[in-house]
């Protein structure tokens, strides 16, 4: 498990206080617009301390909304041989310089309560709360656009309020 970021505390309600960086802008995703193929690696069971993982190819299809201050895409793969689709919407909050990122998909088919956060430079943090296999968690997304060609997402889960991370997804993007 790796460290805790610094970009996040808690408020003295408890809750996540999440901090904008100076280069936080609406541009931050407009490298991912257009199609891409990705290499997905994801831990079959989070928070067990099992370390065993699947992966699987996925497609995607990303499109700027609302003037630039939003974009959603499209996910498309199999999972144990059926169809699965994702929708993922991304807003920019000119106030606060904060993105929030919301995920539904064809199980749950709801809105999650989204991630928080911003860009520095080519790497992105955003968090939030989910419950995980019964444990409340802290969710970390993490985008890195080292390499526009191949930007890479990541999500961990920390059970401790935190200060540890497991990381449990890697997806690898490539244009197609």
């Amino acid at each position: 498990m790796a460290q805790a970021p610094s970009v996040f505390a808690f408020s003295s309600d408890g809750k996540l206080a999440i901090t904008p960086s100076e280069t936080s802008s609406q541009r931050d995703f407009d490298y991912l617009v257009g199609k891409w193929k990705l290499r997905n690696r994801t831990l079959k069971e989070p928070l067990t301390g099992r370390d065993d993982w699947t992966e699987f190819d996925a497609t995607q299809e990303l499109r700027p909304i609302l003037l630039g201050l939003g974009n959603f895409d499209i996910f498309h793969t199999e999972l144990d041989g059926k169809s699965f689709e994702g929708l993922t919407v991304r807003l920019f909050d000119r106030e606060t310089r904060l993105w929030t990122i919301y995920w539904a998909d064809s199980n749950a088919m709801k809105l999650d309560d989204g991630k928080v956060g911003s860009f520095d430079g080519h790497e992105g943090d955003f968090f939030g709360h989910e419950v995980v296999a019964g444990k409340d968690v802290i969710v970390r997304f993490h985008w890195d656009k080292n390499n526009l060609k191949a930007p890479i997402y990541s999500r961990a889960f920390s059970a401790d309020g935190g200060r540890t991370w497991e990381w449990n997804w890697y997806s690898t993007f490539s244009p197609r």
